[in-house]
């Protein structure tokens, strides 16, 4: 499956930190977000950067932090945590203007990894501030003085990434960590397909004992619903798309849209997950957030399975061509209905008898329609057929294709002369 290409991101270097916390590198790099928002707790300073091509950097503002130093880990310590968040919703309620200005929008503090760490408290924001502007003056927040964060509001919407560290660098190179972000990318391309194939090996891919940490829920009870899940559904197709991936300090964040399909079901959600490396060196996922999908993903999942069903058009036609009836046999479901033939045995050895007595020389397909099915797709399609004796017809078909694994199936075929 492919994702987008050359983003910005963040690499962390190993020997860059300072005595109090971390300190983020900035990068280009293969899976980052459009925008960042890096807030240096040193220098009392916030930068966006955005992905040109080198790294650019689009606003420089003073800001405000927490009064005591050091990364937050209880409630009420005064400290502005440090790693990656997320913009959420805007606070919608009158704002104390001397505190937040007229802007505030809420971070996802305490993220998993707070939450695996035992780090306590919340609420903490990125908002303005109408009071005089003076450093290291919050609660722990972020804060800006008001126009600045009019301007900052304006480029950063739901989802934008905030680094928050100690410090700050950032480099024009793509950095030292690229190969970091394609294991992590490769995992959650690997994840999504163990979904798909209804795989065991997809409970493998977390960390079952901080995964319960990080979401505070046993995670025997999530092994038990996915394998009812699998019990019961015959297909489930999973595709991610809008892939981005940043790391914090000791993980990783990748955050995507999923489309889920199922018989009955479909539907479009944005994820993040957490990863860490075990004891071993792999990547394990050890928590998930919910978040607003950028895109519904309906109309690009239906142009990958057009293309697929257009692959598989093409081969079942060559099998029918070529009077192979093994190989016609293999694209129908075992109780594939055909007119009114059933099974795929007995569509079979109908066109053996029929091709043994007239070999067919012409099967062409034209102005094929690839819809949406509850089983699956349904295609539909003009169909010119000729065979060695002269005898032709022409007629409109329909095919509703179901999955199994990786391939289609034909459930049922239609014919009629003419259209």
């Amino acid at each position: 499956m492919r994702f987008a290409v050359l983003f910005l991101t963040l690499i962390i270097s190993a020997g860059s930190a300072l005595a109090e916390g971390w300190v983020p590198v900035l990068s280009s790099h293969a899976y980052g977000p459009e925008r960042i928002i890096a807030v240096d707790k040193a220098s009392q300073q916030l930068v966006m950067f955005e992905r040109k091509s080198p790294l650019h950097e689009v606003y420089r503002f003073p800001c405000t932090t927490g009064q005591s130093s050091g990364d937050k880990l209880v409630e009420g310590d005064l400290r502005t945590p440090e790693g990656v968040y997320f913009v959420g919703h805007k606070i919608d309620r009158p704002l104390d203007w001397d505190l937040y200005g007229n802007i505030a929008y809420a971070l996802n503090y305490p993220n998993p990894i707070d939450r695996i760490n035992g780090k306590t408290g919340g609420g903490i924001w990125l908002h303005g501030r109408g009071k005089t502007f003076v450093p290291r003056d919050t609660l722990g927040c972020v804060a800006l003085k008001v126009p600045d964060m009019e301007n900052v509001a304006t480029e950063a919407p739901y989802g934008t990434p905030v680094v928050i560290g100690s410090g700050l660098e950032w480099v024009q190179e793509p950095g030292d960590n690229e190969v970091e972000a394609l294991e992590v990318v490769g995992e959650l391309t690997a994840w999504a397909r163990d979904w798909q194939h209804m795989d065991e090996a997809l409970f493998d891919r977390y960390d079952a004992a901080l995964m319960t940490r990080s979401e505070r829920v046993d995670f025997k009870g999530f092994i038990a619903n996915k394998r009812n899940i699998f019990a019961n559904k015959p297909w489930i197709h999973v595709m991610v798309d809008n892939v981005r991936a940043i790391p914090g300090p000791g993980y990783w964040v990748t955050w995507f849209d999923q489309y889920y399909r199922t018989t009955g079901r479909s539907s479009t959600t944005g994820k993040r997950f957490y990863w860490k490396r075990d004891d071993g060196g792999k990547w394990r996922i050890v928590g998930r957030e919910y978040v607003t999908a950028t895109e519904r993903l309906d109309d690009k999942y239906l142009s990958a399975k057009r293309e697929e069903a257009l692959r598989f058009l093409a081969d079942w036609r060559q099998a029918w061509l070529g009077a192979d009836v093994d190989a016609y046999r293999s694209f129908y479901d075992g109780r594939a209905v055909q007119g009114d033939r059933v099974g795929a045995d007995a569509i079979a050895d109908y066109k053996k008898t029929l091709w043994d007595r007239r070999p067919p020389v012409k099967v062409e397909v034209d102005d094929l329609e690839v819809t949406m099915h509850p089983n699956g797709l349904q295609v539909a399609f003009d169909q010119v057929y000729e065979d060695a004796t002269g005898y032709g017809d022409k007629g409109y078909k329909t095919m509703v294709l179901t999955p199994q694994g990786d391939k289609w199936k034909i459930e049922s075929e239609q014919w009629r002369r003419g259209r």
